[in-house]
């Protein structure tokens, strides 16, 4: 497939009810940025998916809505980009109509494009999964900030491209969310996907 033919994912694949869906059909999908006129990109290898204000482990539990959150409250379609430890930056993509506070975590990426550049930003001189196997590592390596907040995903700084790959269901892995644990039995939910095999899924594993 050649570039003419990647499609970028319309807004209505964001606006559907089913996060969890979502995240899993997120998988195999190429996640591209672009800043300051550069380019990076790289195939999303493992996600995790919030349900919203019944979900425990969801910033917006029990309709909880702060400065920091109410973008998740906004229409699907757009980054919520946000810091936790006061020092990493985490990307997740808001889901679902507005009033509804899904979100998907795009917790790893094996690198595609621009890889010099990423190994660049992670400091790094070769090539491993060190470079983009967990959520803050690939936020680094794609140059993505807190003032990427709320962006649009559909471009031009950050989208997402379906380049004809399907990952088939035997080939997704689920387990429980990572640090989530103070959210009691929905620290449990198997709402954390990725492709099975993949050198680039963060080691973790819940």
């Amino acid at each position: 497939m050649n570039k003419r033919e990647h499609r970028i994912l319309p807004l209505s694949f964001y606006l559907r009810e089913d996060v969890v869906q979502i995240s899993k059909e997120l998988l195999g999908k190429v996640l591209v940025t672009v800043r300051d006129r550069q380019r990076t990109a790289g195939i999303i290898v493992e996600t995790e998916a919030y349900g919203g204000t019944d979900d425990r482990a969801s910033h917006a539990f029990g309709q909880r809505k702060t400065e920091r959150t109410e973008i998740m409250y906004r229409e699907g379609g757009i980054t919520y980009v946000y810091l936790i430890y006061g020092l990493h930056v985490l990307l997740n993509f808001v889901t679902n109509k507005a009033g509804t506070p899904h979100a998907v975590l795009i917790r790893a990426l094996q690198p595609l494009e621009g890889i010099e550049l990423m190994l660049r930003r992670r400091k790094l001189h070769s090539l491993t999964p060190n470079v983009s196997n967990g959520p803050a590592k690939l936020t680094r390596s794609l140059g993505i900030t807190l003032d990427w907040n709320g962006l649009p995903l559909t471009g031009p700084q950050i989208w997402v491209e379906d380049r004809g790959v399907v990952i088939p269901s035997e080939n997704i892995a689920s387990g429980p969310r990572i640090g989530v644990d103070y959210a009691g039995e929905d620290a449990r939910r198997p709402w954390r996907f990725w492709i099975k095999d993949n050198p680039f899924v963060s080691k973790s594993k819940g």
